[in-house]
């Protein structure tokens, strides 16, 4: 059996998320494709660089039917708002990932071999991809995320994002090591000239 689904399932149970498989059965081979898009139940994702909640979430799925449970494959297309860790800007970042995970069915060998974390199962004929994609976004996500490759971050000095500073940009800096002779002999400075010459002029 195949049936394409762009809202909800004949049985009226599919809500984001979360599908029912009832309309399937349990005959191996049974399919069904689901195309959709939803909002995130929930911020994914990581500190820097995660999907909001409410953000657009575009579902191209299948749901096949097999001898353990259901069998879901395809993408899921959202975009993720991050925050350079070099300049601290924000961008976003397309994320594309490709899912591949199975459900198992209630009393399946797969369900009663298998620790709870190692599998996701089939509840009262529902299947729930949030945690699924939980997962898999947090593996596609960068721990430290770049608004660019080529990202120059901040100046040191002034904090100035150098990507719109002006072309040359530097602060002079002295060795600490070399104040005190500088401050001495008014390195840096046009007041101590004037000061040393006031004072020669009062010798002669």
């Amino acid at each position: 059996m195949s049936t394409r689904d762009s809202s909800t399932s004949r049985s009226g149970r599919d809500s984001g998320l979360v599908f029912d498989t009832l309309s399937l059965g349990r005959r191996p081979g049974s399919m069904r494709t689901v195309e959709r898009k939803v909002p995130s139940p929930s911020r994914i994702g990581l500190d820097l660089i995660a999907i909001d909640e409410g953000s657009e979430i575009d579902l191209d799925l299948r749901l096949e039917s097999v001898s353990e449970g259901v069998l879901v494959t395809g993408s899921v297309r959202v975009d993720a708002l991050g925050e350079c860790s070099r300049c601290l800007e924000s961008f976003t970042e397309p994320v594309d990932v490709y899912l591949t995970e199975l459900f198992a069915y209630p009393n399946s060998v797969t369900e009663q071999t298998t620790e709870d974390d190692e599998v996701y199962r089939v509840e009262n004929d529902l299947i729930d991809l949030e945690p699924v994609l939980v997962n898999a976004v947090g593996l596609e996500l960068p721990l430290q995320p770049l608004c660019s490759d080529d990202c120059a971050g901040l100046c040191p000095e002034c904090g100035i994002r150098l990507a719109i500073a002006e072309s040359g940009h530097r602060h002079e800096t002295m060795d600490p090591r070399w104040a005190g002779l500088a401050a001495k002999f008014g390195a840096g400075s046009e007041e101590p000239s004037s000061q040393i010459d006031s004072s020669n002029n009062e010798e002669k």
